[in-house]
């Protein structure tokens, strides 16, 4: 999928939301609550616009290097002489 199709599909679902809190609160009317989910949906339109005109620039930066990392555990020699931050050391009891 390219960038703005995903811009696209976001824009879909915002206008979805925006319109189920409106039958929300025609359910159930105003309130402290409400009036905050209603900002919340402002401000995600807002992002979004704002990153709807950053698109082109975001498309052409190149992308960051991905860096694997193992799932096999870390040699412990590593951390031989350190002590583990916040536990206390390991041949001393904690408080």
């Amino acid at each position: 999928m390219s960038l703005q199709d995903d811009l696209t599909a976001v824009q879909r679902c915002l206008d979805e939301l925006v319109r189920s809190v409106g039958r929300l609160e025609q359910h159930v009317g105003g309130g402290v609550d409400l009036r905050r989910v209603r900002t919340d949906t402002d401000h995600l339109r807002d992002s979004l616009a704002l990153l709807r005109e950053a698109a082109p620039e975001l498309a052409s930066r190149p992308r960051p290097e991905v860096i694997h990392i193992p799932d096999q555990p870390y040699d412990r020699a590593l951390w031989s002489d350190v002590d583990d931050e916040g536990l206390g050391a390991s041949d001393r009891r904690a408080p």
